[in-house]
């Protein structure tokens, strides 16, 4: 019985990481495929010196080169988790937890893991390199050399010299988790028994003064690069967009504590800690309750964030029907990044002017307290779709500078640089995805492209964006505000290119601004003659015409569909005058949510971001 009692810890673990990785892989596909694409890992030797400017360098590089793996999200999955279980064998040693309690060592891994999936829409604004491994490579790191302390011999001061050394090695390799490992020893001489009282305040005194002299002494002498306010935090995420969001450093903070609590604990008999097997079993319960009960609380769990990161996925393979199919199946309001990707889609499709009000549309703020912009969700892949280069090359570049350089950056550069004819830029931007594991056949596959036009607009991805290039070669400011600055550039650029006009009138009616509608309407009918023109197009020129009487419809060819349901709206609208515009909006939705007449009326003041 005792046996199976000592089995049951080491079970927990086991199953803890069995769950972990089905859950990642099952909730987080998209978030980990997204990571890899916001990561960057060359195998150069360039790449490790950039690497090598500020203390924590260490983990940020193989950090960045583990996080690569998650291109394949079930083996970077089993990277983590195999991992995390070497960590767990490694604390339990360090601080000699028992069997009986190793269900203890799920704190600190539940820690970790909440450093990766509490992110939410940070994943867009994370400065620090390879942070989905950083944290657990530094604690990993950190603990092994308190191991190695402890079981220094306790002659000619050699532990007083190990904490002044290994917190001199270790900080600018592993930054905070090296200061880290020093408090660790710190506290640690306080529980070992060959040590005596004189020993122990020599070390504890020796530890403060390492974790206080080499931060300033690297931040002096070596790591210029580093701020003076984060010299202890180095090898940190720092959460601070405009104001600083400190709920993101719980799970740090709960990883310090528990480390600090085992090293405390250190020695404490945990065999006659408890001696009733009930007891014991309840607080085996009680632990596991609370490491689940926080992980599902912390977890990020937004709906429409992952709907964005499935339907930029989905972007990326040009599956333009898989995004339609996601976008069908809304049961939340939408953001407007999930909208504008529908949109793109059905315009990729052929299919916008009779099918852009078929989904549910919406403007619903992100649920995070961060100042989230489009242009970082997913205005890059818009403005390449739209045919503005310039502007996807500028968010790019000015993204790469202020948060670092990733994959997803450096395929939007090689793209736009290639449909500009910049022959040896394009090279440039191949060259450093060839360095990559994953993405250099993705290179290889654009190189053969350079110089030739003809097979560029050979290509399926680049024709339709080749029907929206103009020949004004511009750069001003969209003041992060996509939607709006694509619906303008459409409304006052002049081109005769079917294409084009096509989304210069589904801005107009974007705009609900009558006079605007009439010249592209006009303009549209022009350059697609012969061709049955999309519903939504003829709800608008109807609504119009009857709204405004300055233009003469009644010889206009309306299908009978759309003056049937604008006569039954108008109708409705009649017997429905005493309702709330809220309440008109859930009557109307069922019959003609549908329709332009519904997103013209009842569709009102969205908010863009």
């Amino acid at each position: 019985m005792k046996e199976k009692l000592r089995l049951l810890g080491p079970a927990i673990l086991v199953v803890g990481l069995l769950a972990t990785a089905y859950f990642l892989l099952t909730y987080e596909s998209d978030y980990l495929w997204k990571a890899q694409e916001l990561n960057l890992f060359l195998d150069t030797p360039l790449f490790l010196r950039q690497q090598m400017v500020s203390s924590g360098w260490l983990i940020s590089w193989l950090g960045a080169y583990f996080t690569e793996f998650f291109y394949h999200e079930a083996l970077g999955v089993g990277m983590l988790c195999a991992w995390w279980a070497v960590l767990m064998l490694v604390i339990g040693r360090t601080f000699r937890i028992p069997m009986k309690w190793s269900v203890v060592l799920l704190i600190p891994v539940a820690a970790l893991l909440l450093t990766i999936v509490d992110l939410g829409y940070w994943l867009y604004y994370l400065k620090l390199k390879g942070h989905f491994f950083a944290a657990t490579i530094g604690t990993t790191i950190a603990v092994l050399s308190v191991w190695g302390f402890r079981l220094l011999p306790r002659r000619f001061f050699l532990r007083p010299v190990f904490i002044v050394v290994s917190t001199g090695v270790l900080y600018p390799l592993i930054g905070f988790y090296g200061l880290l490992a020093a408090l660790l020893m710190g506290i640690l001489v306080w529980r070992l028994k060959d040590m005596n009282t004189t020993d122990r305040v020599v070390s504890t005194v020796v530890a403060g003064l390492s974790i206080a002299f080499w931060p300033l002494m690297y931040y002096n002498y070596v790591f210029c690069q580093t701020n003076m306010d984060n010299i202890l935090w180095t090898g940190l995420p720092i959460f601070v967009i405009n104001e600083e969001t400190p709920a993101y450093y719980i799970p740090y903070y709960v990883l310090v504590a528990s480390l600090v609590a085992m090293a405390v604990m250190y020695r404490t008999d945990w065999q006659k800690a408890v001696k009733r097997p009930l007891i014991w079993a309840a607080c085996q319960v009680l632990i596991v309750g609370a490491v689940v009960y926080g992980v599902q609380r912390f977890w990020y769990k937004d709906y429409n964030f992952h709907k964005e990161l499935r339907m930029q996925r989905l972007l990326e393979a040009q599956d333009w029907n898989g995004i339609l199919s996601e976008a069908a199946y809304a049961p939340d309001e939408p953001t407007r990044a999930i909208v504008m990707m529908k949109n793109l889609a059905l315009f990729r499709l052929g299919r916008q002017g009779d099918e852009m009000y078929h989904y549910k549309t919406g403007a619903k703020a992100s649920d995070t307290p961060l100042p989230v912009n489009m242009s970082q969700i997913v205005g890059r892949s818009i403005y390449y779709h739209y045919g503005l280069l310039n502007y996807c090359y500028r968010w790019c570049l000015e993204d790469g500078v202020e948060m670092g350089w990733k994959v997803e950056y450096l395929k939007y550069l090689t793209r736009c640089a290639l449909l500009n004819g910049e022959e040896r830029v394009t090279h440039k931007y191949i060259d450093m995805l060839k360095h990559t594991r994953y993405h250099r056949e993705w290179a290889e596959h654009y190189e053969k492209f350079i110089g030739n036009e003809k097979a560029q607009r050979a290509e399926k991805e680049f024709d339709q964006i080749f029907h929206l290039m103009t020949s004004e070669d511009v750069l001003t400011s969209d003041n992060a505000l996509v939607e709006k600055f694509l619906m303008n550039q459409f409304l006052y650029t002049n081109s005769d290119d079917p294409l084009f006009q096509e989304q210069a009138l589904i801005s107009a009616l974007w705009m609900k601004d009558i006079q605007l509608f009439w010249p592209c309407f006009f303009q549209y009918a022009t350059t697609h003659k012969g061709v049955h023109m999309p519903i939504h197009f003829q709800e608008a020129a109807y609504l119009y015409g009857h709204l405004e009487k300055a233009v003469d419809i009644s010889k206009m060819p309306f299908d009978e569909s759309v003056v049937r349901s604008y006569n039954e709206f108008m109708d409705m609208a009649q017997k429905c005058a005493g309702m709330t515009e809220a309440q008109m909006r859930d009557a109307f939705y069922p019959r003609f949510g549908q329709t332009f007449y519904y997103e013209y009326f009842l569709i009102r003041n969205q908010k863009l971001y």
